[in-house]
């Protein structure tokens, strides 16, 4: 993606099945989840890098003793910042006395990060101050250990206002407005009020501390989560662990955001993706099972575990953009289905260049758009070997025509590389866009001048800025006669709210060219009536009813939107005609059939509050106003 925006967090979640001093004995060192947590968090980094955390809880430690460790980091690398200081504890051990690093006994009762349960996290802020604050694992604190809650998650909530409120009517005061806080807190509520149910049930019968730990094994995890999310409004996949070692995973009823989990005899891992747990533990992929929407993966505190139901599941509307670009692309499924994305926008490339592959040639940017690629070479290949057919076929060539036919090749070539080595650090406008162009190395010498037509294809066109301020006039300089930018994802016209940092329409170049043709064909009084409907809908409190945005695109084709777009993202001066294509919505759907979350594109949201977003995004755009719609 050549726009770079900020997009879901990673989770990971490692449960040892078995003491500690059966992995020291096995493994030869009683780092193994820790050694395993860090690969699972650093094959994830791709989710965030604005910032990370670490908890872990010990499993039936002494009162008096220390059950719950934590860090979280906003330094630069942060994985590498917090398993550093993680290490430094077992490196002080191996100084003073290298054989208490095998007694399991010793570590668990002296030395932080030696228990059980481990939950961490990647940070991307889509919303609030990059400061540790807002980093995860969260910590909900009390003397009584099965109130103590740790938790970390994907998620955005489109109702935090609306959750907030139901706090304080129950009489808590959150220490803060954001939807962080307000899910912890909202889950922390109910497991108080089922420690409290519990210890109804058995008062009386039990006296303390026996009573402490028959209202550990007698709580209800299930009830509790599914009390807790059924106000919920977003997409999440929510991780948690309780002080007494029991935790959990729970997805929306959607499937919005992705959560996996493999499991062994010796241990039960989660993740936001299947191949850092293929990295960490070596598991098949074929064994790494997708937690099912509205469902939660329940661990309780003798490591036994199971799915079950926490809200009615909806249709399965997971975010295609995972599958696009935000998940690694070294997952098998991942991987074919970006090819097929590449491959099936060969009918749409071969006519707008005019099926010349003689005089043309074929490349991407940036790297996560190379699976695409592979594919559009695919496609380009099976074109032609069906078009040779037909010539051969017709039996009308000549041995020279014939020779011609058969050795001719389509040009692919990499002329796009980024210097990573490079960073822009100037502000001001003008100068970064003159410094971005720097960050990019080109292939000269492969184009002939004036006589090509370079067709290059991006995972997805989100703003278009870069393409307007660098890309287009580093391709130009190539000196093709016609620059044709192909993006694997449709046009993306509407705010993401479940996840994605993209909540001001204004910013997408597809919602400002419908505003162009709004203009070139006099239909702007358009905004107006759209801007006073959504007001009268607010009035009603009936925003989440319908997405009006809508309705301002339907006067236009694909196509229309398209060519306006081109006309946007070419830089005044450009020797090169510039055309884009994007992904059709039914191309994409067949390409990832599993995974059919398009809001962004169709305007089709997975739940109310995705309605009440667009709206709320438009009024601020009529308004003005550049904050957060949600």
């Amino acid at each position: 993606m050549s726009d770079a925006i900020k997009h879901e967090c990673g989770i990971a979640l490692i449960r040892l099945r078995k003491p500690l001093d059966y992995y020291i004995a096995k493994y030869g060192t009683p780092l193994y989840a820790i050694n395993r947590l860090y690969v699972l968090m650093e094959k994830q980094i791709n989710r965030g890098q604005d910032g990370a955390g670490v908890a872990n809880v010990k499993i039936e430690v002494p009162p008096g003793s220390r059950y719950i460790s934590r860090y979280r980091s906003v330094e630069n690398r942060a994985v590498v910042d917090i398993f550093k200081k993680i290490n430094e504890k077992y490196i002080e051990v191996k100084k003073t006395d290298p054989q208490k690093l095998k007694d399991a006994d010793w570590l668990q009762k002296n030395v932080a990060f030696s228990g059980e349960v481990w939950l961490g996290h990647l940070r991307y802020g889509t919303h609030g101050k990059n400061e540790i604050e807002n980093c995860h694992p969260l910590l909900r604190q009390s003397n009584w250990r099965s109130r103590n809650l740790v938790c970390a998650g994907n998620f955005n909530m489109t109702n935090a206002d609306e959750l907030f409120g139901k706090l304080v009517k129950l009489g808590q005061h959150p220490k803060d407005l954001g939807d962080t806080i307000t899910v912890l807190e909202k889950i922390g509520h109910f497991l108080d009020e089922e420690n409290q149910r519990v210890f109804e049930r058995f008062k009386g019968i039990y006296e303390n501390p026996a009573l402490s730990d028959i209202i550990e094994d007698n709580m209800d995890l299930q009830r509790v989560l599914h009390r807790a999310c059924r106000d919920f409004d977003g997409g999440y996949a929510l991780a948690g662990i309780t002080g007494f070692g029991a935790s959990f995973v729970v997805r929306d009823p959607a499937g919005i955001r992705p959560a996996y989990y493999w499991s062994n005899d010796e241990v039960i891992v989660v993740a936001s993706e299947r191949p850092p747990v293929k990295a960490a533990f070596g598991a098949d992929y074929a064994d790494i099972k997708e937690l099912t929407p509205g469902n939660a993966l329940i661990i309780d505190k003798h490591g036994e575990f199971g799915e079950f139901n926490i809200m009615p599941p909806t249709q399965k509307l997971s975010c295609s953009f995972e599958r696009i670009y935000f998940s690694r692309g070294s997952d098998p499924d991942i991987y074919q289905e970006r090819k097929t994305l590449g491959r099936l926008l060969i009918p749409q490339i071969l006519k707008e260049v005019d099926y010349d592959l003689e005089n043309t040639v074929f490349s991407y940017i940036p790297n996560t758009a190379e699976a695409a690629f592979y594919g559009m070479v695919e496609g380009i290949e099976d074109y032609l070997a069906e078009w040779r057919k037909k010539k051969i076929k017709s039996g009308k060539l000549s041995e020279e025509e014939l020779d011609k036919l058969l050795d001719f090749k389509p040009r692919f070539e990499k002329l796009v590389s980024k210097d990573v080595k490079i960073r822009t650090f100037i502000t001001n406008d003008d100068d970064r866009s003159d410094m971005v162009t720097h960050v990019y190395e080109m292939t000269h010498g492969v184009i002939r001048k004036k006589v090509d037509t370079l067709v290059v294809i991006d995972d997805s066109i989100v703003r278009g800025t870069t393409l307007e301020k660098s890309i287009l006039t580093l391709l130009d300089r190539l000196g093709p006669k016609k620059i044709l930018i192909v993006s694997s994802a449709p046009q993306i016209r509407y705010p993401d709210c479940y996840g994605i940092d993209m909540s001001k329409v204004k910013e997408f170049v597809a919602f400002r060219a419908m505003l162009a043709l709004l203009k070139d064909r006099g239909l702007e009084y358009k905004k107006e009536e759209v801007y006073q409907k959504a007001l009268a809908l607010r009035t009603e409190g009936r925003l989440s009813e319908q997405n009006l945005v809508k309705t301002l695109f339907e006067p236009f084709s694909d196509q229309d939107v398209s060519d306006k777009i081109a006309e946007i993202v070419k830089p005044e001066g450009l020797n090169a005609e510039v055309s884009v294509i994007y992904q059709t919505v039914e191309n994409l759907n067949k390409a990832c059939p599993k995974h059919l979350g398009d809001w962004y594109f169709t305007g089709n949201y997975p739940t109310p509050g995705g309605n009440k977003v667009v709206n709320t995004a438009f009024i601020n755009f009529m308004e003005g106003k550049t904050v957060r719609a949600y």
